[in-house]
């Protein structure tokens, strides 16, 4: 399983990286093998501004419709209009063409609270 150091994670499965003032936001590794095959992302929040742990949309796998956390507040830019027809994306690369969405941060602080991968790991292992 795959724990980018270069990331912050929260305890509800999402990654942030953030690339100058603006993040990328997205599910990991262990969350989408949990959840299975990803039939449909769907965020509604696009241009809205939201609070640290408020969903912003939810993922859709065959069974189960799972809801999504921002990791700090912040304004959601965009999604990832290529899961619109390719939501497999998600399961294939979690960490790079299967990101969520793009979020400019009301504070780059809140981000350095988040969990590193070492601390991500002891979450998922208990």
């Amino acid at each position: 399983m795959n724990f980018p150091q270069n990331l912050k994670y929260t305890s509800e499965h999402e990654w942030i990286r953030v690339e100058g003032d603006i993040a990328y936001v997205g599910i990991t590794d262990y969350a989408q093998e949990q959840l299975g095959d990803i039939v449909f992302v769907d965020i509604p929040t696009v241009g809205e501004t939201l609070e640290a742990n408020e969903v912003f949309g939810s993922i859709e796998v065959v069974k189960t419709v799972s809801d999504l956390f921002l990791p700090v507040a912040g304004e959601v830019l965009e999604q990832n209009e290529a899961l619109e027809e390719n939501p497999e994306l998600v399961n294939k690369d979690p960490y790079g063409e299967g990101w969520l969405i793009k979020l400019k941060p009301a504070d780059l602080k809140d981000v350095e609270g988040l969990l590193d991968a070492e601390g991500y790991k002891a979450v998922i292992n208990g």
